[in-house]
């Protein structure tokens, strides 16, 4: 999802420091070669990081980690062809534009299809609902007020399942357009996993009230419910990230979270983080249910 001014601009300071080491592989899969695989989306889909930046595909500021789990998925299926195109703070818009970052641009996303691309991975939508930089929205230092919920629930009725819902559309035309430039494509749409459970926050550690973290969390499922709507309606693979992530949220202790906290810093590996974004946890467990996925439906 989206990432402050400031993150990118620490990461585009964290492009000299030197990845961590290699992240285990996920195990390859049985079923059809892949020769040509592009990885499109957000920056949940980069994994983006701060210790582990790479900018062998795209700018700096798109924190893309050289061990996200397209990068693990094209490992482990040995693919020839690979193209990353995922970047911080992308939305379905910057599939047809480029994206402008403040060390250079990052081409459109569908300029990394072609004719021969076998294999998409997408994942993108929680910046066109602009769930992604509400997060940041709630934090407060009173943990008995919910900032976001009195600034997005008005008279009963939730701005953010409104942009939510907004963006079913968004995230089908963005399908049509992978069809119309990759028409021999095998399509998988990932959710966003489970970054904020649903019985509350833990306030200081993450500075969100426990009204505004269950609110959050509902909007995940909301988000979760209408990609996976999208993935049936358009006839693509969905890959459930959500379903079996609870219990590793931003609230747990380090080895078991799979997505940070507020704080800059990541357990996993030891390091520079983007604040409530995957960790090599995450990254891995994403991996591993794109490769379950595809080898499913083999």
């Amino acid at each position: 999802m989206k990432t402050s001014r400031a993150l990118l601009t620490v990461a585009a300071l964290a492009a000299i420091v030197p990845a961590a080491a290699q992240a285990a592989p996920a195990s390859p899969k049985t079923g059809a070669a892949v020769n040509e695989y592009v990885a499109l989306g957000d920056s949940w889909a980069a994994d983006a990081t701060l210790s582990q930046l790479t900018t062998a595909f795209t700018p700096a500021p798109c924190v893309q980690s050289v061990h996200n789990y397209a990068k693990q998925v094209a490992a482990a299926l040995a693919v020839p062809v690979f193209r990353d195109a995922t970047c911080a703070g992308a939305v379905t818009a910057d599939m047809t534009r480029p994206q402008h970052t403040a060390l250079g641009d990052n081409a459109p996303q569908f300029d990394r299809l072609t004719e021969n691309t076998d294999l998409v991975t997408l994942e993108i939508g929680g910046n066109d609902a602009n769930l992604a930089a509400t997060v940041t929205d709630c934090i407060t230092v009173d943990p008995a007020v919910s900032p976001c919920l009195n600034e997005m629930v008005v008279n009963g009725a939730d701005r953010m399942s409104q942009n939510i819902v907004r963006t079913e559309s968004r995230v089908a035309a963005t399908i049509a357009g992978i069809r119309e430039r990759a028409p021999h494509a095998r399509i998988l749409l990932l959710d966003y996993f489970e970054g904020i459970g649903l019985v509350g926050g833990c306030w200081p550690e993450i500075p969100i009230s426990d009204a505004d973290a269950i609110w959050l969390g509902q909007k995940l499922i909301e988000l979760h419910d209408m990609l996976g709507r999208v993935a049936a309606e358009t006839r693509v693979e969905f890959v459930d990230t959500y379903g079996g992530s609870s219990g590793h949220d931003a609230c747990q202790p380090v080895g078991t979270r799979w997505v940070e906290g507020l704080l800059p810093f990541s357990g996993s590996p030891v390091g520079l983080a983007v604040p409530f974004h995957p960790n090599q946890l995450g990254a891995d467990y994403q991996a591993r249910r794109v490769l379950e996925t595809l080898d499913a439906a083999s």
